[in-house]
């Protein structure tokens, strides 16, 4: 049986290794947390055995079944099951039910993770609709990366803008201007650091700004 993690404890059962189970559950190991893999598939069990700290072949949807690798025990779990909505409602309903504090789980579209959050889920990602957005706003637009921290609120990834050029950021009044605030900078060969009301920007310098989602694609047209 698995003791119950302690907050400094890095411990995670993640149900479903399927391409993102097993991905998060690679990526976790290799920055160091203990992972206790799960899929109801032998073959995937057995794929990842040698390369997750703990494996097992076991039904999330079976509560019984769950208590006995003590899902109730960790504080962090994962539901990585995307093709079977139903396995994967019920198998976040019955971690709820153990009081597992914090549950993320994998949602297929906006209505399963609706439903997940409605259940009690703490966190619903939504992998393939928001690779998409993403995607879709670099293929569309001037922005080298952009991330939605929120559902109206953004980060984006662009080149300065000759309006910015050779002047403190704090004497351009970008954010009454345009609504985004450069959050930090990038010159060629360096690495970011934060911006600053004195920061200069330069010809070819990449800036990170942050605000409201239409401000923020908006802005990006300029550069």
């Amino acid at each position: 049986m698995v003791q119950r993690s302690r907050p400094h404890d890095k411990r995670v059962l993640v149900i479903g290794l399927g391409r993102f189970g097993s991905s998060l559950s690679l990526e976790l190991v290799a920055h160091g947390w203990e992972v206790l893999g799960m899929d109801s598939n032998p073959r995937l069990v057995q794929a990842f055995s040698e390369s997750l700290t703990h494996t097992v072949v076991a039904d999330a949807t079976d509560d019984e079944a769950l208590r006995q690798i003590g899902a109730h025990e960790f504080t962090r779990a994962v539901v990585g099951i995307g093709t079977h909505l139903e396995e994967s409602i019920l198998a976040a309903s019955l971690l709820v039910d153990m009081g597992v504090p914090h549950i993320w789980a994998k949602a297929t579209s906006r209505r399963h993770g609706r439903i997940l959050q409605q259940i009690g889920a703490h966190h619903v990602v939504l992998p393939e609709h928001d690779m998409g957005e993403r995607v879709a706003h670099l293929v569309s637009g001037r922005m080298l990366d952009y991330v939605e921290i929120e559902e109206d609120f953004a980060l984006g990834k662009t080149r300065a803008p000759r309006e910015l050029l050779g002047r403190p950021l704090g004497e351009t009044k970008v954010r009454t201007k345009h609504g985004i605030t450069v959050v930090c900078i990038k010159r060629h060969g360096e690495q970011f650091t934060y911006a600053t009301a004195d920061t200069v920007p330069q010809k070819g310098d990449v800036i990170v700004v942050a605000g409201k989602t239409d401000d923020v694609e908006k802005f990006a047209e300029f550069t």
